[in-house]
């Protein structure tokens, strides 16, 4: 099934949207850490602290972070959750190329690693995770059903899927607060600190047109997910999706 986010392309509408979105995040990869930070008002920490804490009672020992970016998620996962390994996958060699060099820094080698891996074409065999993980990186897939239909697969049975993504708030005042900030300042802050005037264009239109709540949860249980469930943080600017093969 076709769902709008997958026509939104970051560049224009020729060529793949894959294609285009690793290009964006190759162009913006050295100051994307400092523009989270700098357009979520530092908040975004707290959301991954939630995302790695749901998974904490479930003592997962291999997890995939998909669309790892610079490794910020997976880095905290590994500290939070001290798997035995933890593998960063992402169509972008700049920004894991970053996150090789943060790992480095942490000292977390031997524990985490990252591949380059289409999300809706995965290269592990079935049931090699216990946990996979996307933060802020499923509204990017090309193809939503393959994308969680792969994760699916490379879970193993009783396995968790823990999803963070951006939202839209959908309550006076936030809402008009919100849409405010995302069509002027994010793409103006965007456009100072990357450098690049489409990236942080196609950020508030891609957050608008994903799926969200309930329609969200119908899509995860498509691909074969039980137990999902979903909760809405800071005003409902970002959710949290938990679900179980």
């Amino acid at each position: 099934m076709d769902y709008p986010q997958e026509h939104i392309k970051p560049y224009g509408n020729d060529g793949k949207k894959s294609k285009q979105v690793e290009e964006m995040f190759d162009n913006i990869a050295p100051a994307y850490d400092k523009l989270n930070h700098t357009l979520s008002l530092g908040i975004d920490r707290s959301w991954r602290r939630k995302a790695i804490n749901t998974l904490r009672p479930f003592r997962p020992r291999r997890i995939m972070d998909v669309a790892t970016g610079t490794g910020d998620f997976a880095i905290l996962a590994c500290r939070k959750l001290q798997p035995d390994t933890l593998i960063g996958t992402d169509i972008s060699e700049g920004m894991m190329n970053v996150g090789r060099e943060k790992v480095k820094r942490a000292q977390l080698s031997d524990k985490i690693t990252f591949a380059r891996e289409d999300c809706t074409s995965l290269s592990f065999a079935d049931g090699s995770f216990d946990a996979v993980t996307v933060a802020f990186g499923i509204r990017n897939f090309e193809d939503l059903d393959k994308g969680l239909s792969e994760m699916y697969r490379v879970l193993e049975p009783g396995g968790h899927l823990v999803i963070l993504e951006f939202s839209t708030p959908d309550r006076f005042p936030m809402k008009q607060l919100y849409d405010l900030y995302s069509m002027t300042v994010i793409p103006l802050l965007g456009k100072c600190i990357s450098k690049d005037n489409k990236a942080y264009t196609y950020l508030p239109q891609s957050i608008r047109a994903f799926p969200q709540g309930e329609v969200m949860h119908g899509i995860i249980r498509k691909a074969g997910f039980s137990e999902v469930s979903s909760k809405r943080l800071t005003f409902g600017i970002c959710t949290l999706y938990v679900a179980k093969k």
